[in-house]
């Protein structure tokens, strides 16, 4: 085991207990990316509050006089919410809502309808009811995973059913100069003839609104805002003095209860941004992180203690049974030196050969160490024009057939060194035997260092 393999192992030990105490922290403590579930996400809520026939965008109804931005003629305006909140960015809300809106004019409102002409109108809303789109557009608190304050904007569509009513007075008394409840059901829009059996008419709208809540507690906010509602109806005062599509607002208040267990944060006040100063201020998580840390840091030791190599022969302390081995000394598995025949040359013609070049496990590249011999070995064969044989071997580990590939290769760089130092390759014979002629036993590493070899022979 080198000093690699107990790097990757104490690593891999490292992440394995690190991912196990974060996930035993977050069993303990829930986490804002942990999905809907752990929020309460739906809330129910009652509002009121008052209507104009008018909106802040400017302009004016059919039938009343603009005066600025409001005219001074309000009703009252009231009903329920029921939201489901998807992300802390965005719901969807079920409205609905019940109440008057009220208009006049200075002067006489003269149409065929109310030939008696009208200075005022009275709509009553029966009821509306929409399904909008909330989105929450921004918080006060940053610093807090829950906020105190959040705005938000929303818009949908929706139908109402109404039914106008006009006056001759500009407070809606005198006579009734037009009143059509129990006659909508056949409206033809060109002279505003009505004949039918309802009581009321029924219009689209699409409420356009801004709102801003305010935490009042785990369960109850706070809920302001103000709608603008564009309707697709001309008849939305009764006859008017010009056809034209009508609209309205409204601005409310109200209370907004969150359901579900108290246990659970709302996800309507939730910043999950806001979780990345927790460390700052939750001791808990702070006291965590910390313990996380110095299991790492013991880690980290161990890991420096395993891969201590004193003699530097690239075989950790712990697993050395030599020490102390001189720098550069070849060592197996175990750090001790490996004991290789000394280099030795016979006279010409003798078939004995110099000491075999040694190879590294599943390679074909020649040592350092294995440069000296082959420059002797050159020189020799230049002055004396002689021949050599290389025979090329390999340890019993792998396939045959890959072995013999291999001996073939390290007997191949043995003779490409010899023709790049001047000898003529004509001279060489490269031959690869595998795993045959071993010199030692392939069942020891010792044995198999010796086994991976090229042997010179004159």
């Amino acid at each position: 085991m080198n000093y690699s393999t107990i790097k990757k192992t104490a690593v891999a030990a490292s992440l394995v207990a690190a991912l196990g105490f974060a996930e035993t922290a977050q069993a303990q403590t829930p986490t804002v990316f942990g999905g809907r579930s752990q929020y309460r996400t739906w809330s129910i809520g009652v509002q009121g509050g008052i209507t104009t026939p008018n909106t802040i965008l400017g302009g004016q109804n059919a039938f009343g006089q603009r005066v600025g931005y409001f005219q001074n003629k309000v009703g009252e305006y009231y009903g329920l919410t029921i939201r489901k909140q998807f992300s802390h960015l965005f719901g969807l809300e079920l409205e609905g809502n019940r109440g008057r809106i009220k208009t006049y004019n200075h002067d006489l409102v003269t149409t065929p309808e109310n030939n008696l002409g009208a200075r005022s109108a009275e709509t009553a809303v029966n009821w509306a009811a929409s399904l909008n789109g909330v989105f929450q557009l921004g918080t006060i608190d940053f610093m807090r995973r829950e906020n105190a304050v959040n705005f938000y904007a929303k818009v949908g569509l929706g139908v109402m059913a109404h039914n106008p009513v006009q006056f001759s007075g500009n407070d809606f008394t005198g006579t009734e100069v037009y009143n059509n409840e129990g006659k909508w059901g056949q409206e033809v829009f060109g002279d505003r003839e009505a004949t039918g059996d309802r009581d009321n008419r029924l219009t689209g709208y699409v409420p356009v609104g801004v709102g801003v809540k305010f935490k009042l507690s785990e369960v109850v906010a706070l809920n302001l805002g103000y709608t603008m509602n564009f309707t697709d109806d001309n008849l939305l005062y009764g006859p008017a003095r010009y056809d034209g599509k009508q609209k309205f607002s409204n601005v409310y208040g109200g209370l907004e209860f969150t359901l579900g267990s108290r246990d659970k944060e709302s996800l309507t006040f939730t910043n999950p941004v806001a979780t990345l100063y927790d460390e700052l201020k939750d001791p808990s998580l702070r006291n965590e992180v910390e313990a996380l840390k110095q299991r790492v840091s013991t880690l980290e030791g161990t890991v420096d203690q395993l891969s201590k190599d004193s003699d530097g022969d690239g075989v950790s302390d712990k697993f050395d049974k030599c020490p102390g081995t001189p720098a550069g000394t070849v060592v197996d598995g175990s750090g001790c030196p490996i004991k290789f025949p000394e280099p030795q040359q016979l006279t010409e013609g003798s078939s004995a050969y110099f000491a075999p070049i040694q190879f590294e496990f599943d390679s074909s590249v020649l040592k350092t160490e294995s440069y000296s011999t082959l420059d002797k070995l050159a020189k020799e064969l230049k002055d004396s024009n002689g021949s050599v044989s290389l025979d090329g071997y390999a340890s019993a580990e792998g396939t045959e057939a890959y072995n013999m590939n291999l001996s073939k290769d390290r007997a191949n760089a043995v003779k490409q060194y010899l023709v790049n130092a001047g000898v003529s390759a004509s001279s060489i014979n490269a031959t690869g035997y595998g795993e045959a002629n071993p010199v030692a036993s392939n069942d020891t590493e010792e044995g198999r260092v010796q086994n991976r070899r090229v042997e010179i022979k004159k």
